[in-house]
């Protein structure tokens, strides 16, 4: 039983895929995740705050062309990564401030 997809559909999946991965870069640059290329586990604040920024900006390029199914997607992993952001942040802070005693 194989049914071809119509071009929205496909569409759609590409769309699911970009943001998946973006969430998956941004939770390998938190350190949640170890690195498949260096199978370390990196942490580089810098560039998950970059990786949100992409993920905002989609959003507001996307705004009113989104599915709902699409946009509540990408709301979830934006609001997923910006905790995890304040989590990691807070992390870092008090891993620094126990270096410095």
């Amino acid at each position: 039983m194989t049914e071809k997809l119509n071009k929205e559909q496909v569409y759609t999946a590409l769309f699911m895929n970009l943001v998946m991965s973006f969430q998956t870069a941004a939770m390998q640059q938190m350190g949640k995740m170890v690195n498949p290329i260096t199978d370390k586990v990196e942490r580089d604040m810098d560039q998950v705050r970059m990786t949100i920024d992409m993920l905002d900006m989609l959003k507001a390029k996307t705004k009113n062309n989104l599915g709902e199914y699409e946009e509540n997607y990408l709301n979830n992993v934006i609001s997923e990564l910006k905790l995890n952001y304040v989590d990691e942040s807070k992390k870092k802070a008090t891993e620094e401030d126990k270096k410095s005693d």
